[in-house]
Formats: structure tokens, C-alpha cells, sequence
């Protein structure tokens, strides 16, 4: 632990107290700091981003929470590295292993596939994609996800009538079913323990969320009633009204003045929220417990290649068009296009913090993952179409006709931002070990990106992986039995720079692998109650729930999670 020499003997000495009291705390209620809790995730935020951003802008509002509150400048997010995992951790204080989360597009073998009627559920074969995206819309192309508010598209302000029950826009027809019931199985069924939001709801409080798809009504635990006000607008759904002849357009994340414009719709919600309100501005159910949301603006203005962005720090002022995503040519420092993006969140966090009481709220700063390569020259797009096309051919020793075989391919599922997840019908030793051997075998030219944002041809060899499990060694790296019904039988570490797409220059950055920079994202907690400090030492993004109920006065111990994995409250908090 590092402790600015500005502290005094008294503080520091406290916070030597605080320790040894955090150690213990799991197990009991402490005296609140807080009656509030803001958790904001800004996903695609490394550690370094920070750090770049307050150096450079020492009186914006991420410098006050940086400078004024404790950072964990060691942090990192669960493995894989993808939304879900990261924010079911941040809220649950479980990994994989304990919440059953592996990713959002995953596999469940017990699970029978979407479409499974009651008429064949007794005698349909168990395994099921289990997606839970933008997919299972009941409109994935409109905003409010099918609920068809009108004037929507001529009006965006309107999406504020969105409802807070995100369960309802979602489509039982594209979700696995349960072989047990018959019946579809929502996201917050799937999840295997409870969150810091029912935790709150037993014991009276009142909660609040927002994010990016109807599909983190998981966040709601088990019970399915663990947040009081959801609101999750699509991202991924059309800009211009997708009704009118030339039909849906691009989403919300091709260009990031608008991922910026979809963001300020949740940071609305947020600043009603701290009035008191709903995320519509009305009502008088008060200032939630435990509250907050998620910005993509960063994580976008790593992955573009190239978009528009806003040249001003206010983010005010008319756009320009076709900035380099990403960062500089050193792979540290911003881009045009990504400081646009910290400049916005930046100054939305600012009214979030001056519209709070900060005499009773903490603020915890994070994000979900972090995003890689940094450095665009590192960048290899392995088309991963074609490698697991190869990978079921070479298995069926027929490449000429494998597509079309009425034989199961080896791969059941597989998904593959920067790092391999794959499930397989066929789980022999001969499969995995076929399958590990092939990969490693597996080379040949992917894409890259110049200086300038033009596509080049770069080799790769070991499809891009630099280490491959298969089998036991996958349970072992998760910490589950090999029977586990969810565990993925292979993982790919990609090499620094890999990321798995198609015959395009279309994203420059990914997550889901197991890169640092993946998985080193800051941890800032700043409000009611905390005093400055940076801590180094080595902790997870999980320890933010325990932390939340610790905080509020509430026993950690409640998490199932925290009593699986004995995940701790984060350190040298006094």
C-alpha cells in the first residue's frame, strides 16, 4: 500500500485500524458510511486511461474521485474478460465458477435450445446456446426494444418512458428452456447466486439500475426482483427509425457522438434517480440504496477504426468526421476519438457528483473490462468464421462437404472476441486433444491496420492463441468440476494483439480475453465517509459487492457468492 506523505500520523494510523477491521468484516454489519451508493462502470476503462486522464486534467471530476477517495490502482475484472461476467461480478462477488456466468453468449448442456416446445421438452436432446443480448428483444432494432412508444424516433427524450421492468420487452422465444419446467429461462434465472440488489430490497431499501440491454435484468438475482427501476435501452438498435422503408440502420456503437447521445439517456436516468425520482422524472420513491450504470463511450472509441467525435472538452461542439479510434501511435495516449469519449464521461460524471448529497453517498468508479490492443500495431484479425469451419472439417475428414453433413460438427458453440471459448458435441479425450493439437497447428493471414487506419495483411500462427486448455485443464483454470454443465471444453489466451472477426477492418479493439489489458481497470471509491488513498495492492473488481453492503452497514456474508469464494470487503478503507 502506498499512502500520500500529506496524510497525518492520526490518519494513517486509522487507516493501519481499518485494515485489520476490513479483514474481519465479511461476516458483520458495520457502522454505515453511507446511506447511498453511485456505482458507475465505465467499461473499457483501463487503469492507465485513468491515470492519462487525470495527469492531464487535474481539476476535472475523475481527479477529485481519483485524488480525494481511495484507488486501487492493482484492480482487475474476472476471467473472461466480457461484460457479463464482469458486471454480474461487481454485483454478486462471485467468478464464473460460483455464478455460472462465462460469458453473454455462452452454452449450457443441461439447458434444451430456444424454440422447444412443451409438446418435445421431455424428449429433446439437452444442450442450448444461452445469448442473452440484444437477440432476445422483442425488436432488437428499436431503441425501447419493441415496447413501441410513440414518437420515439422523432423525439428521443421520450425513451425516458421506457419501462422499469426490462423483463417484459425480452421475447421467450429466443431464450433456452429448462428441461425441468418446460418454460423459457430469463437471464436472472440463469444466475446461479443472489446480488447486492436483493440483498438491499430484504432489508427495505430501494434500488436502481441502468445499462445497455433488457437482458441485465439479470442483475435482478435469482428472485427476479431485485431492482426496483431497470432501465436499459437497446444500444445495439437502430439510430434512425428502423420502420421506414430503407429499413433499420447502423446501431448506436458505429459512430461515438452517438454512443456519447445513447449514454447521456442513462445518465439521465441517474440524475432523477438522485433527486429522488424514477428514471422518468416522476414519482417520489426516493434516492435508491444502491444505484448507477454503465458508459459505453469509451469502450466504442477503442474498438472504432475510425468515427466522429467532438473536438472540444465540453463535448458541445459540432463533430468531426473520420478520427482515428483508438490511441496514438505510442498505444498509451488517446486518440482524437477516445478523449472525446473520457471528455464526455468526464463531464457527465461531474453533474452526477454535483447533484449528490455527498455527506451520505459514495461513489465507486470501475468498469466491467478493459479492451486490447492498446497499440493499433499490435493488431491481428484472425477470421474466426474460417477457423472453426476448419477446425469441424478437418475433425469430419470430409472438408469438401462438412457444412453440409447431417453429422454434429465437433464445435457446439464457440465464441471468440480475444480469446476462444469453445463447447463441443463430442467431449472424448481424442476430440479435445484433436482440437487443441489443430489450433495450435492452425496459421495463416489475418488483417492488421496502418498508421492511418488502412487494412494490411498480417500472418499469425497458433490461431492467434498463446496458450491453449482443453478438457481438465479448462476446469482447472475456472476452479470447476469437468462435469460442470456451463464450463466451456476449450480456451484460447489470444497472443497480445489478436482479436477473432471476420474479413474486416471493423474493430481495432476487443475484450472476453485474458490480457492485461483486459483485466487492469481502476477501482476509485470516493464519497461520505473516505479518505485519501492509493492502494497497490493486488484486488479483484468481484470485492466492489461486499464492499457496497459493507458500506451501507449491511452483512456481506448475505452474498452467496462471498460465502462460496470468502471474496473480502476492498482493503484499507477507514
Amino acid at each position: 500500500m502506498r499512502v500520500p506523505k500529506r496524510l497525518t500520523l492520526a490518519v494513517t494510523l486509522s487507516l493501519a485500524c481499518g485494515l485489520t477491521a476490513s479483514a474481519h468484516a465479511d461476516d458483520d454489519a458495520r457502522r454505515p458510511h453511507a446511506q447511498h451508493v453511485l456505482l458507475v462502470s465505465v467499461d473499457g476503462l483501463h487503469q492507465a486511461d485513468l491515470d492519462w486522464f487525470v495527469n492531464a486534467n487535474p481539476n476535472s471530476a475523475l481527479a477529485l474521485l481519483a485524488r480525494h477517495g481511495v484507488a486501487y490502482t492493482n484492480a482487475q475484472t474476472p476471467f473472461p474478460s466480457d461484460s457479463f461476467p464482469g458486471m454480474v461480478g461487481q454485483v454478486t462477488g462471485g467468478n464464473p465458477r460460483t455464478t455460472g456466468i462465462y460469458y453473454d453468449d455462452a452454452y449450457s448442456r443441461s439447458l434444451l435450445p430456444q424454440g422447444t416446445t412443451a409438446a418435445n421438452c421431455h424428449s429433446a436432446r439437452p444442450g442450448a446456446e444461452v445469448f442473452y443480448a440484444e437477440v432476445i428483444a422483442r425488436d432488437l432494432n428499436r431503441l425501447d426494444s419493441g415496447q413501441n412508444i410513440p414518437g420515439l424516433y422523432a423525439d428521443f427524450s421520450r425513451i425516458s418512458q421506457l419501462t422499469g421492468h426490462p423483463q417484459d420487452l425480452i421475447n421467450p422465444a429466443f431464450l433456452p428452456v429448462s428441461p425441468v419446467t418446460c418454460q423459457p429461462v430469463y437471464p436472472h434465472q440463469y444466475l446461479k447466486v443472489n446480488t447486492i440488489f436483493e440483498v438491499a430490497k430484504k432489508h427495505g431499501l430501494h434500488t436502481a439500475w441502468a445499462d445497455k440491454h433488457a437482458a441485465y435484468e439479470i442483475l435482478n438475482g435469482p428472485s427476479g426482483q431485485g431492482i426496483d427501476d431497470l432501465f436499459a435501452p437497446e444500444i445495439n438498435s437502430s439510430v434512425t427509425d428502423p420502420s421506414l422503408p430503407a429499413g433499420p440502420g447502423d446501431d448506436w456503437t458505429k459512430d461515438n457522438t452517438n454512443t456519447q447521445r445513447y449514454d447521456s439517456f442513462k445518465v439521465t436516468a441517474v440524475l432523477n434517480w438522485i433527486k429522488g425520482l424514477d428514471h422518468a422524472g416522476n414519482g417520489t420513491p426516493g434516492t435508491p440504496a444502491i444505484f448507477g450504470m454503465n458508459f459505453q463511450s469509451v469502450s466504442t472509441a477503442q474498438k472504432l477504426n475510425k468515427s466522429a467525435y467532438y473536438p472540444d472538452p465540453a463535448n458541445t461542439g459540432t463533430k468531426v468526421s473520420g478520427g482515428l479510434g483508438g490511441y496514438t501511435a505510442n498505444g498509451t495516449t488517446p486518440g482524437v476519438v477516445l478523449q472525446s469519449a473520457l471528455n464526455f464521461v468526464n463531464n457527465q460524471l461531474a453533474m452526477m457528483v454535483s447533484a449528490l448529497d455527498q455527506t451520505n453517498t459514495v461513489v465507486i468508479l470501475s468498469a466491467k473490462h478493459g479492451q486490447s490492443p492498446q497499440n493499433r500495431a499490435d493488431l491481428t484479425i484472425v477470421n474466426d468464421g474460417d477457423m472453426i469451419d476448419a477446425l469441424n472439417c478437418a475433425w469430419e475428414k470430409f472438408a469438401a462437404t462438412c457444412k453440409d453433413s447431417s453429422k454434429s460438427h465437433l464445435v457446439a458453440h464457440a465464441i471468440d472476441d480475444d480469446g476462444i471459448l469453445m463447447w463441443f458435441n463430442d467431449r472424448s479425450p481424442a476430440a479435445l486433444r484433436f482440437a487443441k493439437d489443430f489450433l495450435l497447428g492452425y496459421s495463416g493471414n489475418g488483417l492488421g491496420s496502418d498508421a492511418t487506419g488502412t487494412a494490411i495483411t498480417k500472418a499469425f500462427s497458433q490461431a492467434g492463441a498463446s496458450k491453449i486448455y482443453a478438457g481438465e485443464e479448462v476446469a482447472d483454470l475456472f476452479g470447476v468440476r469437468s462435469n460442470d454443465d456451463r464450463v466451456p471444453d476449450l480456451v484460447g489466451i489470444a497472443q497480445q494483439g489478436t482479436v477473432y472477426g471476420g474479413a474486416k477492418l471493423s474493430k481495432i479493439a476487443e475484450h472476453g480475453g485474458g490480457a492485461r489489458q483486459d483485466r487492469h481497470v481502476p477501482i476509485v471509491v470516493w464519497g461520505a465517509g473516505i479518505d485519501q488513498n492509493i492502494v497497490d495492492d493486488p484486488v479483484q473488481t468481484n470485492q466492489i459487492a461486499p464492499t457496497i453492503l459493507a458500506l451501507l452497514g449491511l452483512k456481506p456474508h448475505e452474498l452467496q457468492a462471498v460465502q462460496a469464494e470468502h471474496t473480502k470487503v476492498l482493503p484499507h478503507l477507514r
